[in-house]
């Protein structure tokens, strides 16, 4: 009688974990370029924008509050930036003070509890640790975070179309409409930042981080409500279909709103009105929900060079102009590629929050930053060219956004 011998194939040893450095070394093969290509058109911008300001030199007549200041990089820190070095240095005090005999569209005097808490902590916090003043400070956590949201649309790009739209989608944060705000003591690198990688948290469905970054985003701009919005249909979409179970997605719904509510909560509870955030901005900056009337005069007018409408800065409101058609062009072309339904429902809400308001239309170019969504389709078209011409045309726009995105918005508007 023979026998016959088995014979096991070993099981192959499980892999080991690359140690730190090469585990550094990756990331930076991978993210470099990126962080590199957005510095670099960043910085081209940016000097652009001070050479523009420091040759015209109007800033040094307008008070330091208002786009003015001894230096031009000074103009950095005015506007809304004021308001955030006051929160940093001296936090809240919320209150609706009525402006004596005022009937007109400003009733109110300005607080500071107009603007959310999270930007001006993270200057707090960074002044703590460095030393810098809140000017330094705010200016060092805008372009920290600026990086950060383009390596968080990056992600989301390359998804769609591979590494060369991703560095196309970097590419084009930078030179953005509006996007003389990413180095400026103001909070939309940050917001953007954190919408970035919530959707791309969504997306690769990983729930809990995305609860945790619409939270904060919550605490750092009202416009978060697009996407905690985009983040509940996308976790409903998931139950439905019982991808992930039925504990992260319905976690990430709880957790999303109420970096939001609690501020609007503890802002209406310090004023004595829980209604007392939204009458702070219609009465102190005229800005309210006005259904997109006072937009539709903007389009209206500006076209056949009216400019009798409210708050009108004509150069500011031609790009601003500009930049709501293009985005009308975009958003078909996004929809053709059919993206995952945060991203349709964030940019679809934030445009209709946005150019559903009245406020200072000028500001439409970096209040529409959050829907970087729509920088997928121009990016899916620019992998298609080599990369010598991408730096070519996006260092042109560079050049340019000193203008469009910097000085038109700082000095010829009221960002």
């Amino acid at each position: 009688m023979t026998t016959t011998a088995l014979h096991h194939t070993p099981a192959p040893a499980p892999e080991q974990p690359l140690p730190l450095r090469e585990r550094l070394r990756a990331t930076a093969r991978h993210h470099g370029p990126v962080l590199a290509f957005y510095g670099a058109l960043k910085l081209l911008g940016f000097c652009s924008f001070m050479y523009l300001l420091d040759s015209a030199g109007d800033f040094r007549t307008k008070n330091p509050r208002f786009g003015g200041g001894a230096h031009a990089w000074d103009v950095l820190a005015t506007w809304d930036g004021w308001w955030y070095q006051q929160i940093a240095l001296h936090g809240y005090d919320p209150k609706l003070v009525h402006v004596p005999g005022a009937t007109g569209l400003i009733t109110l005097e300005g607080n500071s509890a107009a603007f959310f808490p999270l930007y001006p902590a993270l200057m707090r916090l960074t002044s703590a640790v460095t030393g810098l003043g809140p000017y330094g400070a705010g200016l060092l956590v805008s372009i920290l975070a600026s990086f950060v949201a383009a390596l968080g649309i990056y992600a989301v790009a390359e998804w769609f179309g591979g590494r060369r739209a991703g560095l196309a989608a970097a590419g084009l944060w930078a030179v953005w409409p509006g996007s003389g705000v990413e180095w400026a003591v103001y909070s939309d690198s940050l917001y953007v930042a954190l919408a970035a990688w919530a959707c791309y948290a969504v997306m690769t469905r990983r729930w809990l981080t995305a609860g945790v970054l619409t939270f904060a985003a919550g605490l750092n701009r009202p416009t978060a409500a697009a996407l905690i919005a985009a983040l509940a249909v996308a976790a409903l979409f998931a139950l439905r279909d019982r991808r992930d179970g039925v504990l992260r997605p319905l976690l990430a719904m709880a957790l999303a709103p109420l970096g939001l509510l609690g501020y609007l909560g503890w802002v209406g509870h310090r004023m004595g009105d829980y209604g007392g955030y939204f009458k702070l901005q219609s009465g102190a900056w005229a800005h309210s929900f006005d259904y997109g009337k006072q937009t539709f005069d903007v389009l209206t007018s500006v076209p056949v060079g009216h400019f009798a409408y409210l708050f009108a800065w004509p150069f500011a409101d031609v790009i601003g102009v500009g930049v709501v058609l293009l985005a009308f062009a975009l958003l078909p072309l996004l929809l053709r590629l059919r993206p995952p339904a945060v991203l349709v429902i964030h940019t679809v809400l934030t445009l209709a929050l946005v150019l559903g308001s009245q406020q200072i239309f000028a500001n439409v170019s970096r209040y529409l930053l959050p829907c970087f969504p729509l920088f997928i389709p121009l990016a899916v078209a620019m992998r298609r060219v080599s990369l010598r011409v991408q730096c070519a045309v996006l260092g042109l726009a560079a050049l340019a956004s000193g203008s469009y995105a910097g000085y038109a918005l700082f000095e010829l508007g009221v960002p």
